[in-house]
C-alpha cells in the first residue's frame, strides 16, 4: 500500500487547502474526500455517480471538482464526496492531473512522461 499526503483545495480559491492523507489506489478513477473537508474548502457536489461494490452492491455518491497539490505539482479533478466508512483514496484521475504515475512493483509514486502531439498538413508539413 502507498499512501500520500495532498493538499486539497477549491479550485475558486487556490491559496486556502486542506491537508489529507490518502492511500493511492491506481485501480479508482476518481479520488475520495470526506465530505466535511469539501463542504469546508465550498466545494460543492456538481453531479452524483453510481458505484458497484466487491460485494456486488451498488451505492452512490456526490462528485465535484477539486484542487490536488503535492510539492510543486498542481492539478485539478473529480473528486468524490467521501461517506462514513468510506477510504480516502487518490485515484488514476488525480494522479494524471498531477502529472504521477504509480510504479505497481515499487509502489511508488513517479513523474508521468507528458505528451503534447501537434498535427501537421499532409501537403506542406507544417502545423494545422
Amino acid at each position: 500500500m502507498t499512501v500520500l499526503e495532498i493538499e486539497v483545495g477549491n479550485p475558486a480559491n487556490a491559496e486556502v487547502t486542506e491537508k489529507v492523507e490518502f492511500l493511492v489506489d491506481s485501480g479508482a478513477v476518481y479520488s475520495v474526500v470526506p465530505t466535511p473537508i469539501l463542504e469546508k474548502l465550498g466545494i460543492r457536489p456538481i453531479a452524483q455517480q453510481e458505484f458497484r461494490l466487491a460485494d456486488g452492491s451498488k451505492i452512490t455518491r456526490k462528485k465535484g471538482i477539486a484542487l490536488f497539490k503535492h510539492g510543486n505539482k498542481v492539478g485539478g479533478a473529480d473528486v468524490i464526496f467521501g461517506e462514513a466508512g468510506d477510504s480516502n483514496l487518490l485515484g488514476a484521475f488525480t494522479l494524471e492531473a498531477l502529472g504521477l504515475a504509480l510504479d505497481p512493483l515499487r509502489r511508488e509514486l513517479k513523474p508521468l512522461p507528458m505528451i503534447l502531439a501537434e498535427c501537421h498538413s499532409i501537403s506542406d508539413g507544417r502545423p494545422l
